[in-house]
Formats: C-alpha cells, sequence, structure tokens
C-alpha cells in the first residue's frame, strides 16, 4: 500500500510564503486559510504540516515527518539528526558578531564575554570549532538591547542592512559566523520511498527560475561561434529553415545576463531572437 509523504512547512515567517509558493509552482495543493494546520493533496499523496520554523528540523529529525522546509541556521541550531537535501534559493540571511561601535575587532576578543543570541547552537558550535571560551545565553526576539541592558557584551545575530544595528550604536566585526537560506531536509540516512519525486519536482522550479528558453534563426556558417556563446544545459536543438543556409536553433540559457546574451548573439547574426520563461522542468 502506498503512503502518503509528509512534509514540513514553515507556518509563518519570513520562510512562510516563499515555500507555500515554491510548493505551489511545483504542482502541490496548499492552503488558503493560515489558520489551517493541516493540509491532504490526494492526487499527489502528499500531506502538508505547517510549523513553526525552528521545530521542523525536530520533527523530521525523530521521523515524525518525513521531510521539510526550513531554514539552514535554524538545522544547525536544532541539533536534530536531519539532513540538508537542497538549497532553495530564498530566505538568505548572514550571521555576524555585533558589540559597541568600536570596542571589538576579531574573533580573539570573544574569550570570557557574555553573547547573547537566538541561536545559541550555532554560536557555542562556531566557538567550539574556532577555541574560543565564551558564555553564550538565548534571548528570544531582538538582542540588540542586551548589551544595553547589561545581559551580554556581545549579540550574535541575523545582519541584512545593518541599520538596526546601527541604531544601537552596535557594529559587526570578525568573520561571518554562517551564511543561511532555506534548505529541503530530510531525517539522516534515511530517504523516503516518494521522496524523490517530490524533490524532482521542486528542483525543477528551482532551475525554471534561473533559466529560459532562446530562440533563434542563424545562418549555418556561424552556428560554432553561435554554440560557444550559448551551449545550453544539454546542448542545443538545431532544426533546417525553409530559407537556404540558415537555421532555427533552441537552448536553455541561464536568466541572469540572458540580455547581455541576445546582444552577442545578434551582433554576430543571429535573428528573431526570442526569449521564454519556463514554469517548470525536469533534467
Amino acid at each position: 500500500m502506498r503512503m502518503t509523504l509528509r512534509i514540513a512547512v514553515p507556518n509563518k515567517g519570513s520562510l512562510s510564503q516563499a515555500a507555500t509558493d515554491i510548493l505551489r509552482e511545483s504542482g502541490y495543493r496548499q492552503r488558503t486559510d493560515s489558520k489551517e494546520l493541516a493540509l491532504v493533496d490526494s492526487e499527489n499523496d502528499v500531506e502538508f504540516f505547517y510549523l513553526r520554523p525552528r521545530d521542523i528540523a525536530l520533527y523530521v529529525g525523530e521521523g515524525t515527518l518525513d521531510a521539510g522546509i526550513t531554514g539552514r541556521d535554524l538545522l544547525l541550531d536544532s541539533g536534530a539528526k536531519a539532513d540538508e537535501v537542497m538549497n532553495l534559493g530564498f530566505g538568505r540571511s548572514r550571521f555576524h558578531f555585533a558589540g559597541p561601535a568600536g570596542r571589538y575587532s576579531s574573533l580573539e576578543d570573544l574569550r570570557g564575554l557574555r553573547i547573547a543570541t537566538s541561536y545559541v547552537g550555532v554560536v557555542e558550535d562556531y566557538l567550539f570549532r574556532n577555541g574560543i571560551d565564551a558564555t553564550v545565553t538565548r534571548l528570544d526576539g531582538a538582542v540588540e538591547t542586551s548589551i544595553q541592558l547589561g545581559v551580554a557584551d556581545v549579540i550574535a545575530d541575523v545582519v541584512e542592512t545593518g541599520s538596526t544595528l546601527r541604531a544601537a550604536g552596535l557594529a559587526t566585526f570578525g568573520e561571518v559566523i554562517l551564511d543561511s537560506q532555506a534548505v529541503l531536509i530530510t531525517r539522516g540516512g534515511e530517504i523516503p520511498d516518494d521522496f524523490e519525486i517530490f524533490r524532482r519536482r521542486v528542483e525543477g522550479v528551482l532551475v525554471a527560475r534561473s533559466y529560459v528558453m532562446m530562440d533563434y534563426d542563424i545562418e549555418e556558417a556561424h552556428l560554432d561561434r553561435a554554440t560557444v556563446l550559448a551551449p545550453g544545459r544539454e546542448g542545443p536543438t538545431i532544426s533546417p529553415l525553409g530559407k537556404a543556409g540558415w537555421v532555427a536553433v533552441r537552448v536553455m540559457v541561464p536568466r541572469a545576463g540572458s540580455q547581455r546574451l541576445m546582444d552577442d548573439l545578434y551582433s554576430i547574426g543571429a535573428r528573431a531572437i526570442l526569449l521564454t520563461d519556463i514554469h517548470a522542468c525536469r533534467l
């Protein structure tokens, strides 16, 4: 009997909407009411559970659920027995140490200090790997005020523009602790039977977002030069045209830089150059 694949999805926060969007684009039903805690997609034999992002790695690591979408930072912080399968390209964040501007400059300055963070597991692991002895305290929510209130000497937190830190009189120092983004995870060492279909669908959407289909006409004499400029994922599809000595070419190219590529192809004689969005694919 075929078992339903059980997938965890962030129920709120910066990962929630983007995760829902990629699942819809992958052909799966998603909830329309944010109060729904679970949804069964019977057509695809998948059941989705909408959970706190911080809890997802724990549910997957314990085998309660088969797979999930969460942040790499949350996965590492949890210590759960779950493995990262694929980067999803959204929810990017970067972790730094920060303290009063001008007071600290390097990792060595952390020795013996008090560090406040919402990600104790990530910070303690980083300090251990670098041989730094410091006290780490968990604080949920905004940690910037912990220094002003005398709870900590330094904080470790997500830094985007840095405006919040500057407003609190703080500045980052040392190397980046962690580069994070949304990831697809499964239980460590165990891949559910139907998971590969799910993974391929999600991967197909990611590729479709990153590539476009390019069509153009060109004289056969210039085809080799055009192919060097746009070799494609698996090579171009080439068809004869009704115009003697000309061929039609279709090729999959990266979305980034595609406009410049059109200019380069035009300069060597390509004409009728078209770009078409790809909504999904299987490679």
